[in-house]
């Protein structure tokens, strides 16, 4: 018989290899893929590297991937801690962005230095504002966040959408459905060729390290996280960290959204994330919800989409089978996550 139990106390060491195991495995697994479709794996993964880190270019666009997965990753980590399953950073991502929009619609005459913070404000706002609700359900109701948040997900996407084919839609664009482009004294400027949201996001990471691990509220999501029994018994206020933890969670989410949209895209539309908020969901949990590790599982994860894209204009390879070779080595990694905390255990038949 075969049994699932948990390892007691598994070693740093032994976790690293098991993880370093998952990678080598799924480069196999996605090895033997390729050679069936008739693709050279040694030239698919050259190409890879190439296409994410091979010029200038390539590696800037690697950057622009991290930034938001990175932000959204760090919103993320601070419900997950809270063991708050916020699946709906997607959405969060979008009233971010259309906070940030908002700002730069209402008050398109102010200088950058005041507009530009003030679409932060925003996102962060209406960000928050969106992860509030879910929150508010399950403490007042303990309706499942995991539900709430990702139906939440598509009901932003279709506000978006109703903007972009309605009210918000650009007259001077010839019957196309899109929102009317930043001024620019509403998008991000650039530091060393990238545009400056590498540097707020860096930012967040070590204000984020030093709230969830020196300050007072850290310590009380940690608590919550761990029982909630135990932190009504310490006299927390279960309601307010709660509320605090979620709305920072959904604000964080909604700034990635601003950068994207001012940064990047320039404008506002329902194609924004290209599922960012979905993928930092994987980052998130394989970086154990720790700020520092998130950069580099991010960075990694950005390696992944850049170089998956270049091979669709450098080897012809359908997006299909891009798709299919990250979803092999997410399932790997992920998988490698089960190993770490559990083991099997054979019982012998018959044996009394």
């Amino acid at each position: 018989m075969i049994r699932i139990v948990s390892r007691t106390e598994p070693t740093r060491f032994g976790e690293n290899l098991l993880r370093g195991g998952a990678v080598f495995a799924a480069l196999a697994a996605s090895s033997l893929v390729m050679l069936f479709l008739g693709y050279n794996p040694l030239e698919v993964y050259g190409r890879m590297i190439s296409g994410s880190l091979g010029t200038a270019y390539r590696f800037r666009e690697t950057i622009n991937k991290t930034i938001p997965l990175v932000v959204l990753s760090l919103g993320i980590a601070v419900a997950f801690r809270m063991k708050f399953w916020n699946i709906g950073a997607e959405g969060q991502f979008y009233l971010g962005a259309f906070g940030a929009t908002l700002a730069a619609v209402s008050f398109p005459s102010l200088p950058a230095v005041i507009l530009l913070p003030l679409m932060f404000i925003f996102a962060f706002f209406f960000g928050g504002m969106w992860a509030l609700l879910p929150a508010v359900l399950r403490a007042r109701f303990a309706a499942s966040e995991t539900l709430t948040t990702l139906m939440l997900n598509y009901v932003a996407v279709k506000w978006i959408s109703y903007l972009q084919y309605g009210p918000w839609k650009d007259p001077s664009a010839q019957g196309f459905p899109k929102i009317a482009n930043f001024p620019q004294n509403a998008i991000l400027p650039k530091v060393l060729g990238i545009h400056a949201g590498w540097i707020i996001a860096l930012v967040l990471v070590v204000l984020l390290y030093i709230l969830l691990s020196k300050s007072t509220l850290g310590y009380e999501i940690d608590v919550l996280g761990e029982s909630e029994a135990t932190a009504r018994y310490a006299g927390m206020n279960v309601f307010r960290i709660t509320i605090a933890a979620v709305m920072l969670s959904g604000g964080l989410a909604g700034v990635a959204g601003m950068m994207q949209a001012s940064a990047i895209e320039h404008t506002l539309s329902d194609q924004l994330s290209g599922g960012l908020g979905f993928t930092a969901v994987i980052t998130t949990w394989l970086a154990r919800l720790s700020p520092p590790l998130i950069v580099a599982v991010s960075f990694l994860f950005a390696l992944l989409l850049q170089g998956a894209s270049f091979l669709q204009s450098s080897m012809k390879i359908p997006a299909s089978v891009a798709d299919i070779l990250q979803g092999i080595i997410i399932f790997f990694v992920l998988g490698s996550e089960f190993f770490v905390r559990y083991r099997f255990a054979f019982d012998r038949e018959g044996k009394k």
